[in-house]
């Protein structure tokens, strides 16, 4: 029995007893042992998650859908995706002899913390949701990060699931010449536009470097798209969405036809890529409908808290996150306030110079009363809106307390959209506000 084990298991006991989550046991672990997350004897499935947007979803998603196939899972389902988190993790599901006692491990992981920790976790499936600029300052450029995963990718022999319609995801396959690539994706919708007026990494042919066209664009550079030249973009997806309705929030995938967790096409790529790995495993994919059909969103992924009226939270951090919330936000018809935390933290990324690059102006409609900007970075947040021209709705409330007091007494439906380290502390305040309303 290992010292350092069982310190590390206990501190997270405690922890948890006493309501507390978070990867301090992770922490410890790794100052005592670099070489702890190597440790593990592995199940025969370890699923791992990544990608820019949707991993956190996706992941639990996953998770629920093996479970409905029988299976015992361990998974971080916090969305805790840096080493300390996965260490906390794969300690807490473990026995005193570093054995998982599940059937299949599936974690989220970071993109960097992937390039890292690759092969320390044994991986027998990699999934990628999709690759947007992302944090500069942290990750560096879209093509670091890239490249970081195709060195990866390059000698594995698991299944590697790649959003078919995402030319960044789509570009490993390449280079994955020993895995066995599935792709999935969606077809034309109600919401598909031929032009997009969305920052597009994907603009380009990873194999000649001219123009990609697009056939249709699901939101940003998500879409239908070919290279005329090579062929790049020619794919026979595995897993092919079609039949999407958006007015009953339902698709159809191999003939079956699911319930979509949220209406929206980002969240049926989530689901998109939960049955294109279940595909890839052999296992029962209509066993995922219940799941997409019961699953509730949690820890700031459209997460309602009952205020004085319903108020809504949204985690954002790169331009794509915020123009898929700001529509999400725009379709909903009622009157509405919005507030907005925008903080610069190291895990938020220092460089704010993406919202300037989000389309802000979607906010510029009639239903939307106030937009309360707050956090450490609310006058910056305050001027990207003015040069939209919305000076005459912006309200700097700099407190977060106050900024929620305010939005709580209006008694107006309100959206909450929050940067990485203000997410878990505005959902106290918004968890202590709507518990005064219960009481």
């Amino acid at each position: 029995m290992s010292i350092r084990l069982f310190m590390v298991q206990k501190l997270h006991e405690i922890l948890s007893k006493a309501g507390r989550g978070g990867s301090l046991p992770g922490t410890l672990a790794l100052k005592m042992d670099p070489e702890f997350l190597s440790r593990f004897h592995m199940p025969d499935k370890v699923i791992l998650v990544t990608g820019t947007n949707g991993k956190t979803t996706t992941m639990n998603l996953i998770a629920e859908a093996l479970k409905a196939n029988g299976l015992s899972v361990l998974c971080n389902h916090r969305g805790d995706n840096l080493n300390v988190g996965l260490a906390t993790a794969l300690a807490a599901g473990s026995n005193d002899r570093y054995e998982i006692q599940a059937d299949a491990v599936v974690l989220e992981v970071d993109e960097l913390t992937l390039y890292r920790e690759f092969h320390r976790l044994h991986p027998t499936a990699l999934v990628i949701t999709n690759f947007f600029r992302d944090q500069l300052d942290r990750a560096g450029e879209l093509e670091t990060i890239i490249r970081k995963i195709m060195e990866l990718t390059e000698n594995f022999e698991g299944d590697l699931i790649l959003n078919g319609d995402d030319p960044n995801s789509l570009r490993l396959a390449d280079h994955a010449k020993k895995a066995r690539v599935h792709c999935f994706s969606m077809a034309e919708t109600i919401k598909s536009r031929n032009i997009s007026d969305e920052a597009s990494e994907g603009k380009f042919c990873p194999r000649c470097g001219r123009p990609l066209i697009y056939d249709f664009y699901q939101y940003s550079h998500i879409g239908r798209f070919r290279c005329p030249y090579d062929g790049f973009g020619k794919i026979r997806p595995d897993l092919y969405v079609d039949r999407v309705n958006f007015d009953n929030e339902t698709f159809r995938a191999d003939g079956f036809t699911y319930h979509s967790f949220i209406n929206s096409g980002y969240a049926i790529y989530n689901c998109a890529a939960v049955l294109c790995l279940l595909k890839a495993l052999g296992l029962n994919l209509p066993a995922a409908n219940e799941v997409f059909k019961t699953y509730k969103l949690k820890e700031g992924r459209n997460e309602v808290f009952n205020l004085s009226s319903p108020c809504t939270i949204n985690l954002v951090k790169n331009p794509t996150g915020a123009n898929e919330v700001m529509k999400y936000i725009t379709a909903q018809p009622m009157d509405k306030n919005i507030c907005i935390f925008l903080n610069d933290n190291d895990l938020d990324g220092t460089d704010i110079s993406w919202i300037w690059d989000a389309h802000f102006e979607r906010l510029n409609d009639p239903l939307i009363h106030t937009i309360v900007c707050s956090g450490q970075r609310a006058y910056d947040m305050a001027l990207r809106l003015k040069y939209e021209g919305l000076e005459d709705r912006i309200r700097v409330i700099e407190d977060s307390r106050d900024a929620i007091a305010w939005l709580d007494d209006q008694k107006m439906e309100s959206f909450v959209i929050a940067t990485y380290t203000a997410l878990h502390p505005t959902r106290g305040i918004l968890s202590r506000q709507a518990r005064r309303h219960r009481s």
